[in-house]
Order: structure tokens, then C-alpha cells, then sequence
């Protein structure tokens, strides 16, 4: 780094925090402009905003490393969590269906599911802690990923006994808190959305300096081993470039990527995974987007125009990897490309990368502070400390909530190294343990606040056990199995020896949401013409959705395709991109300003 890479480090950071707090004014109206932005920001500035979200230095570096130590096969793994396939579940209905709750936080949804009564409350608490938890989760992961990829290049020594990557987590951490804490969703947004214009304008040089670069057919790639350190592979471009996944890999059985070699089976459990997830919904700062959209309509395009960004990051991510297999011998730890192709860059565009890997960084770490803080402010402090608190009390709350939690997820920085490690268990364990709740509280309606309660907190425990006693080297998928199964059972006995929801409860859910499944006694007492439309719609979303999954992963297979030049793959995928596009259109995007208008009946109300 030299001086003018610092200065223009500096004035990125600068237009940040002026960003953030041009919008503080906005922000301090009430809670709801704090965390929502009184849902008046429109689609194209929540879509960009997520995508911004989504692009983090963690989940970069991890990518990268699949894909330069595995090949385009490595974007295959990431459907576990990476390609963030939620996304077109999302798009297609889960988006809208969340939009109608009219609520601010995941936790605050199940009174709207649940009632007022012990049954929501119950559930609404402890949602309310399982996502706190989740946070600070998320927070430690994006530390470590940009504590180690800061670190490399700001010259920080080693302080107090801690690293130097702990003090530079601690640095961009403390420059989000700024404006995040300041200004809530509107500063989160709107500092996104120039954040996104600065990665759009990195990853479009990264891309055009890999597109000169051809690689030889035979070259080594590293690989990091069981024992701690790391060791070269060979592999020639034909295979690495491969996109067409294969049911068993040959990793040398030292190296810790050897937990991949079951390829098929791993594949088919992120898919499974995937499925039960984007068919369950999300929390955090993803669904906050979805409760602050206008219309159903919006919630649909926004999803689009994230999808649409979010697919460059894929050019990014293969021509990071190609850069990096450039560099030889220079690279032995995977995760460790991304810092070193910055470092080979000529100074000013070396500052101008930094920066918008920040902004990278910056724009995932504010939105999951900004979601994480609602919880305890709406969910917890308001309804079970201080019901009467006062806008001035709230707002407190919200600011100090956020540097708590964040003080928590850096501490946690200091156990955990391993940027991999975390994410799989954040994705494939907790993720897990919270998974099965999710899903049945849309498709069942004798599933309670009780159950779906119990549930959430048996797959949460059994996570953190799994985690402290298992070891790291243990195939994800069986992480994923006992955090889900334990989760099942106990909601089941929870809600079948608890009392059902009341029907008043459940009708206006029913009526309001209008979700797919186990709903019959319910859809019945609304009038035939209601009903006749609302099966419409759930055969259109259904239909969709089998189009946008595979739609997604080809897109994202494509855009990576463009850099590797392998150009009958992407012709192939080029194809099936067109066809699954005109069959959306068809049985999606021409019906998103169609709302279905449910009457209810006298004996509903």
C-alpha cells in the first residue's frame, strides 16, 4: 500500500460515513423508519442493497478457494450457502408471502402466525434469541474473513497479545458501526447502493485483466492439509474447467477438502438443504428487505434485479481463481488468493480493489448488524422489559444493541480462524438445527408456537453441541442430519402435546398469507371465487419455482463460463439460460401486478 492507495482507501470511507449520516434525520422518525425505512425505498434500491449484502469478503475468499483448489466444480459446493439459491425461492414466492405480514422482524411474524397469546410469545422470544445468536454467528464470519484479507495489506502490528487480523476486523468493523448505527436501514441501503457501484467497478477489472491471462493445460493447485499446513496438487484445464459435476472427486484423503470427495452425495444434500430452506424462508437482514418492499409486485422485482447482480460476482470469483493459478507458487493457503491477486496490482488500482473489497465487507457486516438489532429492540426490550419504553428509550436501545452484539461476534474472532470452518457451520449445523420449523410453520397449520418453539431450540442446542464435540473434518452433511432430525422430533411431540393454535388466528394467517399445503380446512370457508384464485396462484408459483432454481445455478454457471472461455459449455448453458427465462416470464414475471383479492365470508371474520 502506498500512499495514494491509503488516500483513496480513505476517501472511499469518508463518502461512507457522509452518506450515513445524511440520512440519520430519517432514521431517528421511529423504529420502523430505523429498521424498515417506513417501506418507502423502492425495489432497485433493496435489490442492490442485497446484492452488496450478499458480496462479502468471507464468502468471496471461501469461493475462490473451492474454485481455484477444485475447479467450476467448486461452485457447486457453494449451493450450500454461496450461491445464495434462496434467492429464487424467494423470487418466485416466499418474498411476497413474507411481505404480507406487515411485520418488522422474523420474531414479530409469529404473532402474526401464532397469536398474542403464551403460545406466540413463547415462539416469538425464542426466535427472537435463536436469531441474536445467529448474528453474532455472522458477524464472527465476517470478522475473520476481512480481519485476514485487511490484515495483509494495512501494515497493523500485533497489540495487547492480539493480531494483527483481529485489530483490522476491529478497524472496518468500527467504520460500518458509524453510519449503520447512525442512520439504521436507510444508511444500510443507501450506502449499499454506492457501495455496489464500487464493486461493480472492481469486479469489471479484475474480469478484463483475467480475460488476457492463459493459463497452461497442466498446472498445480494448493490445497490445505489435516495437519495444518498445505500442500500442491496437479490438475490440467480441461478438468478444472469442467462444469458438469461428477459423483465422486479424487482429493488427496490428508488434504481437508478431502470431506468433498463424496461429491454426489454432498451436492444432493446442499440441493436437499436448499430446497427446505427456500421453501421455509429466511431471517435476518435478507427477509428485512422483503418486510420493508411495497407491493408484491416489488417484492418480486427486487428479487430479480438482486439475482441479476448477484450473477457478476461469479466472473469475479473465476477470474480471481485464474489470476491466482497464474501466480504459481505464490499461493499456498486457498483462502488466501483474494489478498494475493490485490497484492500483485499497480499502485492506485491496488487502493481503488481495497476499497471496494471494503465496501464488499462494510455492506454485509451493516445490514446483518442493522437485523440483528431489531430483534432485541422489538422482539425482547419492548415486549418483555419495558412495554411502555418511549421513541427516545427505543432508539437507545437500538444503537447500543448493535455495538453489543458486534463486540461479541469480534471476541468470538479470537477462537475460531478458519474462515471455512465457521461458514459450514453456520450454513450446514445451526442452519440445520432451525431449518425444519421454518419450513412446516408455512405448509401446516396444527404446527403451534409451542412446537415450532421447542423445535427451534432443540436444533439450535444440538448444533452448539455438534460444533464443541465434533470434529471439523466430519462431512457436513452429517452435521446437517443430526441438528435437522433432533429438530423434527422435537417439534412434532412439541406441538402434538400441546393444544392447537386458534382457528381465528390461523383463518386471518391463512387469509392474508394464502401459502401452499395443509390448509384445506381453512381455504374452504372462503368463498369459491377467492379460493378458485388463490389455487391459480399457488400452481403458477410452484410451477415457477421449478424453473427459477435451475435458472439461477445456470446463470451463475454461465456468467463464470464467460471467463473461462470454454465456449461449448457456454453456448450449452447460453440455451437453457434463454428457455428457462422464456417459461418464467410465462408462468411468472407476466402475473406480479396480478394480487389475488381474498373475500371473506361473515362466519371467517
Amino acid at each position: 500500500m502506498t500512499g495514494i492507495d491509503y488516500s483513496i482507501v480513505f476517501v472511499y470511507l469518508g463518502v461512507m460515513i457522509f452518506i450515513g449520516f445524511s440520512m440519520q434525520k430519517r432514521a431517528k422518525a421511529g423504529i420502523d423508519s430505523y429498521f424498515l425505512g417506513d417501506r418507502s425505498m423502492p425495489w432497485w434500491a433493496l435489490g442492490s442493497s442485497g446484492m452488496s449484502s450478499n458480496l462479502d469478503i468471507s464468502g468471496t475468499m471461501i469461493i475462490v478457494a473451492f474454485v481455484y483448489a477444485i475447479g467450476a466444480k467448486g461452485l457447486y459446493i457453494e449451493i450450500r450457502g454461496g450461491v445464495t439459491l434462496i434467492m429464487a425461492f424467494l423470487m418466485i414466492f416466499m418474498g411476497k408471502w413474507n411481505r404480507r405480514s406487515g411485520v418488522m422482524t422474523l420474531a414479530e411474524w409469529m404473532k402474526f402466525r401464532f397469536g398474542t397469546d403464551n403460545e406466540g410469545k413463547t415462539a416469538r422470544l425464542i426466535t427472537a434469541i435463536i436469531s441474536i445468536i445467529l448474528t453474532i454467528a455472522m458477524i464472527t464470519y465476517f470478522a475473520i474473513g476481512g480481519g485476514k484479507f485487511l490484515g495483509s495489506f494495512l501494515g497493523i502490528p500485533s497489540f495487547l497479545g492480539l493480531p494483527s487480523e483481529f485489530w483490522a476486523a476491529t478497524i472496518l468493523i468500527t467504520l460500518s458501526m458509524i453510519y449503520t448505527v447512525a442512520a439504521g436501514l436507510y444508511g444500510v441501503i443507501w450506502t449499499d447502493v454506492f457501495q455496489g457501484i464500487l464493486i461493480f467497478m472492481a469486479i469489471a477489472y479484475i474480469v478484463v485483466k483475467a480475460l488476457g491471462i492463459d493459463l497452461p493445460e497442466e498446472f498445480a493447485v494448493s490445497m490445505p492439509m489435516k495437519n495444518g499446513g498445505f500442500a500442491s496438487f496437479p490438475t490440467n484445464w480441461n478438468e478444472w474447467t469442467n462444469i458438469i459435476p461428477k459423483w465422486k472427486l479424487n482429493i488427496d484423503p490428508n488434504s481437508t477438502y478431502s470431506m468433498y470427495n463424496l461429491f454426489g452425495i454432498a451436492i444432493m444434500f446442499y440441493l436437499f438443504k436448499t430446497t427446505i430452506e427456500g421453501s421455509g424462508g429466511t431471517g435476518n437482514y435478507m427477509i428485512q428487505r422483503y418486510y420493508a418492499a411495497k407491493t408484491d409486485k416489488e417484492a418480486g422485482l427486487l428479487s430479480l434485479f438482486w439475482i441479476f447482480l448477484l450473477s457478476f460476482r461469479w466472473p469475479f470469483i473465476a477470474a480471481l481463481a485464474v489470476i491466482g493459478i497464474s501466480l504459481g507458487t505464490q499461493i499456498t493457503d486457498p483462502e488466501m488468493v483474494l489478498p494475493a491477486v490485490v497484492g500483485i496490482l499497480p499502485i492506485g488500482i491496488k487502493g481503488f480493489l481495497i476499497a471496494g473489497l471494503m465496501a464488499a465487507a462494510m455492506s454485509t457486516f451493516d445490514s446483518t448488524v442493522n437485523a440483528g438489532a431489531a430483534y432485541w429492540v422489538k422482539d425482547i426490550y419492548q415486549q418483555h422489559l419495558n412495554k411502555n419504553a418511549t421513541h427516545k428509550q427505543l432508539m437507545k436501545q437500538s444503537h447500543w444493541s448493535s455495538i453489543v452484539i458486534v463486540i461479541i461476534g469480534l471476541f468470538l474472532t479470537l477462537f475460531i480462524k478458519n474462515i471455512n470452518e465457521i461458514w459450514g457451520w453456520i450454513t450446514m449445523s445451526i442452519g440445520a438445527g432451525l431449518i425444519i420449523p421454518q419450513l412446516i410453520r408455512w405448509y401446516w397449520w396444527r404446527l403451534n408456537g409451542y412446537g415450532y418453539a421447542i423445535g427451534m431450540t432443540a436444533g439450535a442446542i444440538s448444533a452448539i453441541i455438534w460444533k464443541l464435540t465434533v470434529p471439523a473434518t466430519v462431512e457436513e452433511y452429517y452435521a446437517f442430519m443430526f441438528a435437522a432430525g433432533i429438530s423434527l422430533i422435537a417439534t412434532i411431540i412439541g406441538t402434538k402435546f400441546t393444544k392447537p393454535t386458534d382457528d381465528k388466528v390461523l383463518q386471518n394467517f391463512y387469509n392474508v398469507t394464502r401459502p401452499f399445503g395443509f390448509w384445506k380446512k381453512f381455504k374452504n370457508k372462503l368463498p369459491e371465487k377467492s379460493r378458485n384464485e388463490i389455487d391459480k396462484e399457488n400452481r403458477r408459483d410452484i410451477i415457477a419455482t421449478f424453473m427459477a432454481v435451475p435458472w439461477q445455478i445456470i446463470l451463475f454457471l454461465f456468467m463464470m463460463n464467460l471467463v473461462f472461455k470454454v465456449w461449448n459449455q457456454l453456448l450449452v448453458l447460453g440455451i437453457l439460460l434463454v428457455a428457462l427465462s422464456i417459461g418464467l416470464y410465462f408462468k411468472w414475471f407476466r402475473y406480479l401486478s396480478t394480487e389475488v383479492k381474498v373475500e371473506t365470508d361473515k362466519d371467517t371474520d
